[in-house]
C-alpha cells in the first residue's frame, strides 16, 4: 500500500529517498470496508487520510435528518475533516467509506513534524491547501450562482473519473438539487 503513496510523493512533492523514508516511518496502513467510518461527528479528527485506493465521502447531517455531502475523495486524494484536525475540536461531519479503501493515515503531531521538518512537503501542502481553498471558492460559487443542469455539467467535467462510481441520491445532495431534478437533469443532458 505505501508503495502507491511513495511514487506519488515522488511525482508530486519531488521528495528524496531519505524525506519518504522519514514520511515512510510516521504512515499508519489502513483497511475500510464500505460503510465504515474514518470519522464520525462528535470525534476529534486525529488524523489526515491519503487514499490509496476507494472512494470516501464526508457529510453532515441536518436537523431534518437529511445528508449534506461535503466532499467526496477517490485514488490520490486527501480527506479529512481540516476545522477538526486543525483546532483540536469535534467534528460536525461524517466521512465514510462508498467503497472498500486503502488508505493512508498520518496523525496530527507526526503531520505537523514533516511539515516543519521537510522543507519540500510543506511546499507540497501549502499548494494542496491553495488548490483546496480554490475548488471550495468554485464549489460556493456554483451553489449559489449556477441552474441545477450547469451544477451537473460542471461536476461531471471536474471529476470525470468518479461521477460514475457516486450513486445518484448522492450526486444530487452534493450538487444541493433534488434527486428527481437532477434525474431529469441527466436524462436530458444524456439527450444532447
Amino acid at each position: 500500500m505505501f508503495k502507491a503513496f511513495e511514487n506519488y510523493l515522488r511525482d508530486r512533492a519531488d521528495l528524496n529517498a531519505d524525506e519518504i523514508e522519514a514520511v515512510r516511518m510516521v504512515c499508519i496502513e489502513r483497511n475500510i470496508r464500505k460503510r465504515q467510518y474514518l470519522l464520525q461527528e462528535g470525534d476529534v479528527c486525529h488524523y489526515s487520510c491519503f487514499i490509496v485506493k476507494g472512494c470516501l465521502r464526508m457529510y453532515g447531517v441536518g436537523d431534518n435528518g437529511v445528508e449534506h455531502i461535503l466532499r467526496f475523495a477517490v485514488e490520490n486524494w486527501w480527506m479529512s475533516d481540516r476545522e477538526s484536525f486543525n483546532n483540536g475540536t469535534p467534528s460536525k461531519c461524517n466521512i465514510d467509506a462508498l467503497e472498500n479503501c486503502e488508505v493512508i493515515l498520518i496523525n496530527k503531531p507526526d503531520f505537523i513534524n514533516l511539515l516543519t521538518t521537510i522543507a519540500k512537503f510543506k511546499k507540497f501542502v501549502d499548494s494542496l491547501l491553495a488548490k483546496s481553498y480554490d475548488a471550495i471558492q468554485n464549489r460556493v460559487m456554483s451553489n449559489i450562482s449556477y441552474t441545477a443542469e450547469e451544477k451537473y455539467q460542471n461536476f461531471i467535467t471536474r471529476f470525470p473519473d468518479i461521477f460514475h462510481r457516486i450513486p445518484l441520491h448522492m450526486i444530487a445532495s452534493y450538487l444541493g438539487v433534488s434527486r428527481e431534478t437532477l434525474s431529469r437533469v441527466r436524462s436530458h443532458y444524456v439527450q444532447k
